[in-house]
C-alpha cells in the first residue's frame, strides 16, 4: 500500500513539474525572449530529479513562484521595452563580471565617474591643443591658406580614409581596450611637436605628419567613445551619461581655451602642447581602472570584413530618420569645415586678434554649448524630442551668417563673435545630444561601431575635403569672401531636417521589437 502511494505522489509530482515547465515556456513566448537562461532549466531538473529519487518535492507555490521569478529575472537580460539594454551584455567570466551600473543618478556611480573623470581632462587638454597647433602654423610657422588647409585636412582624413573599416574592426574588440590604446599613440605623436621644437627641426610638414597620426587614432578613440556608453550605464541613464559627457566637453571648452592661451603667451605654442599629453595620459590611466559589461563577439560571428561595412551602411541609410539627419549633418559640417579652417587666418591676420583673445572667444563661446548642454531635457521636455532637431537645425544654420559680417563692425568685432560663437555652441549642442542620443537608442549593441563609424565616415569623410577647398578659395577669393559663400551655402544644408516629418512627431521612435531580438 505504501509503495501504491509513493508510486501516486511521484507521478503527481512529475505532472507538476511538466506542467510548471509548460508555464515557464508559455511566459518566454509572450515575453519576446529568445530563450531562458539555463539555470531556470536546472532548477527544473534538480526538481525533477529529486522526485525521482526521494519522491520529495517543495510545495507548490513555493516552487512555482521562486523558479517563475528567477525565469524573469535572468530573462530580463534579453530582453527590453527600449530595446537598449541589449546594448549590456555580460562578461562570460564571472570573476571579470562588474557590478550592475546602479539606479538613479549617474553620479552614484563610481565606475561611470572613473571613466568621465578621464575624459574630462582629455576634452581639456584636446581644448588647448586646438588653440596651440593653429597658433603655432600661423604665427610661428608662418602658414599660407594652403598650408593651414592641408594642415586641417590631414587632421579630420582619416575620417575618409579608414572610417568605415574602424567601426567593422572595432565592433571585434572591446572598445574600451581600442580607447587605450589610442589615448597612448595621441600621447606619443603629439609629444614629438615640443620635442622638435625644442630641437630646432620643426616644420609645417611634420605638423601635418602628426595631424595625420592624431587623426587616425581619434578615429578609432571617437566611434569606441560614441559606442561604449550603453555598455557603461543602464538604457534609461544614457541621455544622461550623453549630457554630462557633453557638458564637460562644453566646460573644456570654456576653460581650455582660455589656458590655453594663457600659455601660449607665457610659455610658447610648442611647450603648451605637453598640457595635452599629459592630459591624454590620465585619460589612459582612466581607462585601465574602468570596467564595462562589454564581451567581444565571438570569432564565428565574423564576416567578411566588407560585409560588416556594408551591414553598416545598410542599417544607417534603412532608417528614413537617421538619413535626413546624416545628410544635414554632413552637408553642415562641409561649409562649416571651410569656415572653420579659415577661422585662424580670419582672428589673427584679418581681424588682428592675439592668440589671448582668440582662446577667450573660444572659451566664452563653450558657454554657450554648456547652457545647450543644460537645457536640452528642458527643450526637449517642452517640444518633444523630434521637434527639438529641426529647431536645433535652424539656430545653427543661420549663425554663421555672423561670422564674415564681423568686418562689418570691427569696433566691437570681439564682443559679436562671442555672441555668435554662443549661439553656434548652444544649438549644436541641443542638436547632437538630441541625435546621439536617438541613435544610440535605436541601434543594436553588435551594429553600434559599424553605425557610428558609417555616420562618421560621412559626415566628417567631407570635412578633410572641405578644408583643401577652404585653402583654395581662401588663396583665390580671399578670407572674408569664402567665410560669405560657406556661410549662405551653410543655410541650405538643414532643409533635410528642416522639411522632414520631425514636426509631425513629438518623440523619436524606439527600436523595432523584431530589430531589437535580432541583435
Amino acid at each position: 500500500m505504501f509503495v501504491r502511494d509513493s508510486n501516486a505522489h511521484r507521478r503527481s509530482t512529475r505532472k507538476r513539474v511538466a506542467e510548471l515547465s509548460a508555464r515557464i515556456r508559455a511566459w518566454a513566448a509572450g515575453s519576446d525572449s529568445e530563450s531562458l537562461t539555463s539555470g531556470v532549466y536546472r532548477r527544473l531538473i534538480d526538481n525533477s530529479q529529486s522526485v525521482a529519487h526521494t519522491g520529495q518535492m517543495p510545495p507548490s507555490d513555493d516552487a512555482d513562484a521562486e523558479i517563475l521569478a528567477e525565469a524573469r529575472a535572468e530573462s530580463s537580460l534579453h530582453t527590453s521595452t527600449s530595446g537598449a539594454d541589449d546594448a549590456v551584455e555580460a562578461d562570460q567570466a564571472a570573476s571579470r563580471q562588474p557590478a550592475p551600473a546602479p539606479k538613479g543618478s549617474l553620479w552614484r556611480d563610481r565606475n561611470f565617474l572613473t571613466m568621465w573623470t578621464g575624459q574630462a581632462f582629455s576634452q581639456f587638454g584636446a581644448q588647448v591643443t586646438e588653440l596651440a597647433i593653429p597658433v603655432l602654423a600661423v604665427l610661428l610657422l608662418n602658414a599660407s591658406e594652403f598650408e593651414v588647409g592641408v594642415l586641417t585636412a590631414a587632421n579630420v582624413a582619416a575620417f575618409l580614409i579608414v572610417g568605415l573599416p574602424a567601426g567593422a574592426w572595432i565592433d571585434r574588440m572591446r572598445k574600451r581596450h581600442v580607447m587605450i590604446w589610442a589615448d597612448a599613440v595621441r600621447a606619443l605623436a603629439l609629444g614629438t611637436v615640443p620635442l622638435l621644437w625644442l630641437l630646432g627641426m620643426l616644420h609645417i610638414w611634420q605638423l601635418v605628419v602628426v595631424a595625420l597620426i592624431m587623426g587616425i587614432a581619434t578615429v578609432f578613440f571617437d566611434v569606441s567613445y560614441q559606442s561604449i556608453i550603453p555598455s557603461l550605464v543602464r538604457p534609461n541613464q544614457i541621455a544622461e551619461a550623453n549630457g554630462k559627457l557633453e557638458s564637460t566637453q562644453q566646460i573644456a571648452g570654456l576653460t581650455g581655451p582660455a589656458v590655453g592661451g594663457w600659455l601660449i603667451g607665457a610659455i610658447t605654442a610648442p611647450i603648451a602642447i605637453l598640457a595635452t599629453v599629459g592630459t591624454y595620459v590620465i585619460s589612459f590611466i582612466a581607462l585601465l581602472f574602468t570596467r564595462d559589461h562589454e564581451e567581444r563577439r565571438a570569432p564565428e560571428d565574423h564576416r567578411p570584413i566588407m560585409t560588416e561595412i556594408g551591414e553598416g551602411l545598410r542599417w544607417v541609410f534603412g532608417n528614413p530618420l537617421l538619413r535626413r539627419i546624416v545628410a544635414t549633418t554632413g552637408f553642415a559640417n562641409l561649409f562649416g569645415t571651410i569656415s572653420m579652417t579659415l577661422l585662424p587666418i580670419y582672428l589673427l591676420r584679418v581681424l588682428e586678434l592675439s592668440p589671448a583673445q582668440m582662446g577667450v572667444i573660444f572659451s566664452l563661446g563653450a558657454v554657450g554649448g554648456l547652457l545647450g548642454a543644460i537645457a536640452t531635457p528642458r527643450i526637449v521636455k517642452r517640444f518633444g524630442e523630434a521637434r527639438t532637431l529641426p529647431l536645433s537645425v535652424i539656430g545653427f544654420s543661420l549663425t554663421p551668417l555672423l561670422l564674415p559680417v564681423a568686418t562689418l563692425v570691427p569696433q566691437i568685432a570681439f564682443p559679436f563673435l562671442v555672441v555668435q560663437s554662443m549661439l553656434m555652441s548652444f544649438t549644436v549642442l541641443l542638436y547632437n545630444i538630441t541625435q546621439v542620443t536617438f541613435r544610440q537608442r535605436i541601434t543594436p549593441p553588435r551594429l553600434l561601431g559599424r553605425m557610428n563609424a558609417s555616420i562618421r565616415f560621412c559626415v566628417w569623410g567631407v570635412m578633410p575635403i572641405a578644408a583643401l577647398g577652404a585653402g583654395a578659395l581662401g588663396t583665390w577669393l580671399g578670407v572674408v569672401p569664402t567665410l560669405w559663400i560657406a556661410a549662405i551655402l551653410e543655410l541650405f544644408a538643414g532643409l533635410f531636417v528642416i522639411i522632414g516629418p520631425f514636426w509631425r512627431m513629438r518623440d523619436l521612435p524606439d527600436p523595432e521589437p523584431v530589430a531589437a531580438g535580432s541583435a
